[in-house]
């Protein structure tokens, strides 16, 4: 099973967060992470979610994304983000992005990386749960939000 309320730290969720680019909105991301996780540094973070992103898109459609990498760390962290604009992450449906959630997880967990990012896959799937998520008012909001889709799921 696998537990939400420890990989989305509150401190590492921002509604309706200002990012000029898909970099910028992954720069924060790493940032925000790496202030949660004091093994993680920010920057190598960042060129690790940069290289991901050049094996292959990590948009699901519907202005979601899902950027995500392995590295040396603890255990699966993440970071969840709406963004204040959409901004344009070549999605293969054209539209721009505006939910991300930004995952972490440690290199010898290939089979929990592929879990979490399931879930994570069902959670925004669905037009509703989407809704919701962008009418989160604030960082709180949006983060149990999200909690509570992820738990309805996996009921």
């Amino acid at each position: 099973m696998i537990d939400f309320r420890e990989l989305l730290l509150p401190s590492c969720t921002r509604a309706g967060h200002r990012a000029a680019s898909k970099k910028a909105a992954l720069e924060h991301a790493s940032e925000i992470i790496a202030g949660g996780h004091s093994n993680l540094e920010p920057r190598r973070l960042l060129e690790g979610l940069l290289a991901r992103e050049r094996l292959g898109n990590t948009c699901l459609g519907d202005g979601v994304a899902l950027p995500h990498c392995r590295m040396p760390c603890d255990r699966p962290v993440g970071a969840l983000l709406r963004l204040a604009a959409p901004l344009e992450f070549e999605a293969p449906d054209g539209q721009p992005v505006d939910l991300l959630f930004v995952l972490v997880v440690p290199d010898d967990e290939g089979q929990r990386h592929l879990e979490i990012l399931g879930a994570l896959a069902r959670a925004f799937d669905l037009h509703s749960n989407r809704n919701m998520l962008r009418r989160a008012e604030n960082d709180t909001e949006l983060r149990e939000t999200l909690l509570h889709i992820v738990g309805r799921a996996a009921a």
